[in-house]
């Protein structure tokens, strides 16, 4: 996991559940992102101007992209022609086409998008034809059409928009609302965007973790100390899980009731017993833990 103050990477054994190393990267990764076909974790240095890659199966650093302004968050086309970063500070989205993992160069900068105020978090659709980004100081949603790279639209959203959760169909945009107590879900199906429902699911709803089933989706709320899953057919809330500390991003393993978060005001990664719905147990890893990824993990639809 991302440890975003301290500027690396925590690698945790899964059985003994200690970190077992760290791996130096830019100032302040934040999120990270595992590229489509699966041969490197990428990790995006927003401070740092830089892209760390890394093995995902053997926690090896490839190589270093600098010169990438203010990374903060990162996504991947699904057809892997487009790499997108949110510059959180600069106040836009850059768009760069992916020129492949041997490259010398293997980001090229096609366009920068104003996006103000503050770019959050991105999603981009199965088609890889509509990127969608969080305002989070203008409370708004705005979509790019990446073919034209033109806004196509903006609206007006909650208090602090963060996370966005695209449901399997791309019918639904599920945005998390950090300085509220709820999701909101838009239907983005037809020309312009229509509210459909308002969640509520606890204070601080942030970060999307996809349950797996193509049916549910988690939320954590960072301020409420707990995490929702909704049941993507009803729009409703369908159980809570405790999650201490203000907890963050989100990974599920394969077994389908271990839960692993980052708490990222105790600088901890928990273990949660979905099942029995309590904390299993926690580990320190470093200051402001954010992004999670591991290899036993279940889908992300």
């Amino acid at each position: 996991m991302l440890n975003s103050l301290d500027a690396d990477i925590a690698v945790v054994d899964p059985a003994s559940f200690t970190v077992v190393k760290r791996i130096p990267t830019g100032k302040e990764p934040h999120h990270l992102y595992l590229s489509p076909d699966e041969k490197s974790l990428i990790v995006a240095n927003a401070l740092g101007d830089s892209l760390t890659f890394v093995d995902p199966r053997t926690a090896e650093v490839q190589r270093v992209v600098h010169g990438i302004s203010d990374p903060y968050h990162l996504r991947f086309s699904p057809d892997m022609k487009w790499f997108i970063t949110a510059s959180n500070r600069l106040d836009r989205v850059d768009l760069y086409r992916w020129q492949g993992s041997a490259a010398t160069e293997p980001l090229l900068l096609v366009k920068r998008i104003p996006a103000p105020k503050t770019p959050s978090h991105l999603n981009i659709d199965t088609k890889s034809t509509t990127l969608y980004v969080s305002l989070q100081d203008s409370d708004e949603l705005l979509a790019i059409d990446l073919a034209t790279q033109a806004v196509k639209w903006k609206t007006p959203v909650g208090k602090m928009p963060a996370d966005i959760y695209l449901t399997p169909d791309d019918k639904f945009v599920l945005v998390g609302l950090t300085g509220d107590k709820f999701v909101e879900v838009w239907d983005v199906s037809g020309a312009a965007p229509k509210l459909a429902r308002r969640i509520p699911t606890g204070a601080g709803a942030h970060s999307f973790r996809a349950w797996g089933d193509k049916r549910h989706v988690l939320v954590s709320n960072r301020a409420g100390n707990t995490i929702s899953k909704i049941d993507l057919g009803t729009l409703t809330v369908v159980d809570q899980f405790p999650a201490p500390a203000g907890p963050d991003d989100m990974e599920l393993l394969t077994d389908g009731r271990t839960l692993l978060v980052t708490s990222r005001w105790a600088g901890k990664l928990t273990q949660i017993d979905t099942v029995t719905r309590k904390v299993v147990r926690q580990v320190k890893v470093g200051k402001s833990p954010h992004g999670i990824w591991t290899l036993d993990h279940t889908p992300r639809l």
